[in-house]
C-alpha cells in the first residue's frame, strides 16, 4: 500500500504538486492520470525518495522509503527505461540490482524470461531498441519479487503484443494481491486495464474513484434510438417526461433514460424500433471533461502566416 498525506513540492514559485492525500490500494490496479505537468512524475520520484516534499508525506506499507532495507524486495518501480549503464548486458544490469539488493541470482534468469529477453539476455542494453529497454526495465521491477509495482508509462515503446502482455501482467499482479500503481497517457489501455482511478491537474487532486464511477460522474449518458415513427415516439417519450435531443438522420437521444424501460414503452404503444442502444462516453472524453481547466499546454492548430508569406504557404 502507498499512502500520501498532503504531500506538496515546490521548485520557486512553481507549485509542482499540491497537498495530495491519496491511498493505493494492494488487490486491484490503480491509473494514475493527469495532463502533461500535472505533476505524476514528481509525484512517483517522491514516492521512491528521489525527490523530497516540500511538505506532507508519503509511506510505503507504512514506511518511508529510505528505511525499507533491500527496497526492491518491497517496491519495483519503472519510471525511466533509460536509466541504466548502456555498456552493460542486460544480464549485468540486472544482476548489479539483485546484488545490492539481496535477491539470488537465479531471480535474474526469472525475470528475463518473464519478460522475454533471455535470448539478448547477452547484449549490451545500449543496442537495444525502445521495446527492448522497455522490457528491461519492467524486469527490473519485478526483480526483487515486490508487494508493490509501480509503472509511468510502461507500454511506451511496446508492440500490440508486448502491450496486451503487459495489460495481463499487471492485472495478473493485482490478482496476486499486489498494489499496482500505473501512470499512462493512452485512455484506451487505461480503460482495459485499470480497476480504480486517481486523476491529478496542476499537482492537485481532482478525483480518486472507481472507473466506473468515474466515467458515469463525468460524462453525459443516453439512449440512442431509431424509428421511422419518429413523431410518435416524440409525443411518448415526452408524456413520459424523458428528455429527448433531437439528432439528424431521424436519431433521437434520451438523456438519463434506460434502454430497457424506453423499449417497453415503445412496445405498449406498438412503435417500431430500428435502433435502441444505451451510450456512454469513453474514459478518454470524461478524463477531458474533467481536465479541460487543468491543462498547462495548450496546442493550436497550425494557421498560415500574415502576409505574403502566408499564400505562398496556402499553395505549397
Amino acid at each position: 500500500m502507498i499512502e500520501l498525506e498532503g504531500l506538496t513540492k515546490r521548485y520557486g514559485e512553481k507549485v509542482a504538486v499540491n497537498n495530495l492525500t491519496f491511498t493505493v490500494r494492494r488487490g486491484i490496479v490503480t491509473g494514475f492520470l493527469g495532463p502533461n505537468g500535472a505533476g505524476k512524475s514528481t509525484t512517483m520520484r517522491m514516492v521512491l525518495g528521489l525527490d523530497r516534499p516540500t511538505a506532507g508525506d508519503v509511506r510505503i506499507d507504512g514506511r518511508h522509503y529510505d528505511h525499507l532495507h533491500d527496497p526492491l524486495k518491497y517496491i519495483g518501480a519503472l519510471l525511466d527505461a533509460k536509466a541504466m549503464h548502456g555498456g552493460r548486458s542486460a544480464f549485468n544490469h540486472l544482476l548489479c540490482l539483485a546484488q545490492s539488493n539481496g535477491i539470488p541470482k537465479s531471480r535474474v534468469h526469472e525475470v528475463l524470461d518473464t519478460v522475454g529477453l533471455t535470448a539478448v539476455a547477452k547484449k549490451k542494453a545500449k543496442g537495444f531498441s525502445l521495446g527492448m529497454g522497455q522490457r528491461l526495465g519492467i524486469a527490473g521491477a519485478l526483480l526483487g519479487d515486490p508487494r508493490i509495482l509501480m509503472f509511468d508509462e510502461p507500454v511506451n515503446g511496446l508492440d500490440p503484443e508486448g502491450i496486451h502482455w503487459m495489460r495481463n501482467l499487471m492485472k495478473s499482479l493485482a490478482a496476486q494481491g499486489r498494489t499496482v500503481f500505473v501512470s499512462s497517457h493512452l485512455m484506451s489501455e487505461m480503460a482495459l486495464t485499470a480497476d480504480h482511478l486517481v486523476v491529478i491537474g496542476q499537482g492537485r487532486l481532482l478525483a480518486d474513484t472507481s472507473m466506473a464511477d468515474f466515467i458515469e460522474q463525468n460524462s453525459r449518458s443516453y439512449v440512442r434510438i431509431r424509428t421511422p415513427q419518429r413523431e410518435r415516439l416524440l409525443d411518448v417519450l415526452h408524456g413520459a417526461g424523458t428528455t429527448v435531443v433531437e439528432r439528424g438522420n431521424g436519431t433521437l437521444e434520451a438523456d438519463g433514460g434506460k434502454a430497457e424501460l424506453i423499449g417497453e414503452l415503445a412496445a405498449r404503444h406498438q412503435i417500431v424500433l430500428h435502433e435502441l442502444s444505451p451510450q456512454q462516453a469513453s474514459l478518454e472524453e470524461a478524463f477531458m471533461r474533467l481536465t479541460a481547466e487543468s491543462v498547462e499546454y495548450h496546442a493550436h492548430s497550425e494557421t498560415p502566416p500574415a502576409g505574403p508569406w502566408g499564400a505562398e504557404w496556402r499553395r505549397s
